[in-house]
């Protein structure tokens, strides 16, 4: 103990505190490597956190409530998909837009929600090796999306870096005219990206619904949406750095929560407001030295494809 606070318990906290930070951004990421800048993450969020947690509610089942929100997040950004590469709509604008409409349809079915349970998520059942100290409570305590969040870090990274899905996919993010040149289905590629960030994002907002705060609130990603858009940027568009972003947030998240509770002297604000002001600091420092972050961003990010050039 550390000041009466339990290293293990501290470690294994920030890893589900940075779940559904880590799906949002590893979408995100993926959206943004095939050309696309998706800044409605935010809305796609609280929309799976409302339908993950309606479906968890109506059918008892958190697999499926989580299946809910993926499908929320994912319908919603077929809305994005369609504003930007239909009608060639500007992707900034879009997204803010689609964060707004998703904040406030949230809201509106969200309504008779108020003070209701939703189903428990159990952990996954290791035996004795959850006994083990410190190693037990760090590693082997933990509901199954916590490991699928790692897993789909494992396996964006793999797409990414070895096979040809992945390699196609870059291609069309750092030049769309020149992939649509060989033949690629350059539109077609970005809606498929864009339709999987919006699942990750609706997975996550639904963590957030059913086990981070288990019960529904209007605004509950509290800006974890913004966060995520940040980390993508801060990990350099990397999937393991996006991992150790997530959990340098869920780190700080759960730290100033620990601090408040053992009784520190540091005002309650100055700790509440600490992991985005850390996460500003780390997009500064990102930033810095000849915008080494910018130089690895995609070089089609934000900008619509006309098959017609």
């Amino acid at each position: 103990m550390f000041g009466g606070i339990d290293p293990g318990l501290l470690i294994a906290s920030l890893m589900v505190a940075s779940v559904p930070i880590l799906f949002a951004a590893v979408g995100e990421l993926v959206v943004e490597k095939a050309g696309v800048l998706n800044l409605g993450v935010e809305g796609m969020m609280i929309m799976g956190a409302v339908t993950g947690f309606i479906t968890a509610v109506q059918t008892g089942s958190p697999a499926l409530g989580f299946a809910g929100g993926a499908l929320g997040g994912a319908v919603l950004s077929l809305l994005f998909a369609v504003l930007t590469q239909v009608m060639q709509a500007n992707q900034v604008a879009s997204g803010l837009a689609l964060t707004l409409f998703g904040l406030g349809l949230s809201s509106l079915l969200g309504q008779g929600l108020f003070g209701i349970k939703p189903p428990l998520t159990p952990d996954v059942p290791f035996g004795p090796l959850a006994d083990i100290p410190f190693i037990g409570t760090v590693l082997f305590s933990h509901d199954p999306l916590v490991y699928l969040s790692v897993l789909a870090v494992a396996g964006v990274w793999a797409v990414l870096s070895f096979t040809r899905a992945g390699l196609v996919l870059r291609a069309v993010g750092e030049s769309h005219d020149a992939a649509h040149a060989l033949g690629y289905k350059v539109r077609r590629i970005r809606v498929l990206a864009i339709l999987f960030g919006g699942a990750m994002a609706g997975l996550g907002g639904a963590y957030v619904s059913l086990v981070r705060v288990p019960q529904w609130t209007d605004g509950i990603t509290a800006g974890a949406g913004w966060i995520a858009l940040a980390i993508v940027v801060f990990a350099s568009w990397k999937p393991w750095r996006a991992l150790l972003g997530a959990w340098l947030f869920g780190g700080i998240t759960v730290l100033q929560l620990n601090l408040q509770a053992a009784g520190s002297r540091i005002p309650v604000e100055y700790l509440s407001m600490s992991p985005y002001l850390i996460t500003i600091l780390v997009l500064v420092i990102m930033s810095s030295g000849r915008g080494r972050a910018a130089l690895s961003a995609p070089a089609s990010l934000g900008q619509n494809f006309h098959a017609a050039r």
